[in-house]
């Protein structure tokens, strides 16, 4: 698949088959999302696997509204999207280097989960970004490292369901020369 292709089809997906995805699958998939840019390369982004089902119920029924619970619920996998604290948008001294200060670490995160959406899709596997979630409560579940700040959750899985793309806006509305 090209990549005009992959990011014309790839779509959010909601429901899948109850399938196993492979270790082999994610590993392959995680690799690619790391050639994903980040500031002065410090690569942030680190990705926890979840297919435990007792883990994904706990996550579905304590930690997530309805509405992410339900995608959870019958999802073979969530990654927890992770990233390491105070790289990005610093300089050495410490300081911030611009106006955004540390945000940049949310847009770097964010770029790593495009990336590891789009991979999933050429691997035959649908996903969703899930940004509604209680940090807190997933944080000391999974675990997760204090120099480490929970993200996002991605469900993963082979989908069961092929959404129509949603009308887009014209190239006219998004873009202007100066």
């Amino acid at each position: 698949m090209n990549v005009t292709e992959c990011l014309k089809t790839r779509r959010s997906i909601r429901r899948y088959k109850p399938e196993h995805v492979d270790h082999s699958i994610i590993d392959s998939i995680v690799s690619s999302a790391s050639y994903s840019p980040s500031w002065k390369n410090t690569q942030i982004t680190r990705y926890t696997a979840i297919e435990n089902p007792s883990l994904l119920s706990e996550i579905a029924d304590k930690f997530t509204p309805d509405y992410n619970s339900n995608i959870i619920r019958q999802a073979p996998l969530l990654i927890a999207v992770t990233f390491i604290k105070g790289r990005c948008g610093y300089e050495r001294d410490g300081s911030f280097t611009t106006k955004k200060e540390d945000r940049w670490q949310m847009f770097d995160v964010g770029i790593a989960c495009q990336s590891f959406c789009l991979e999933a899709w050429n691997h035959g596997l649908g996903s969703v970004i899930m940004g509604v979630f209680d940090e807190e409560g997933i944080t000391k579940l999974l675990d997760i490292p204090k120099e480490q700040e929970l993200a996002a959750l991605i469900a993963v899985g082979y989908p069961d369901i092929a959404p129509e793309a949603p009308k887009r806006k014209t190239v006219e509305q998004l873009l202007q020369y100066r």
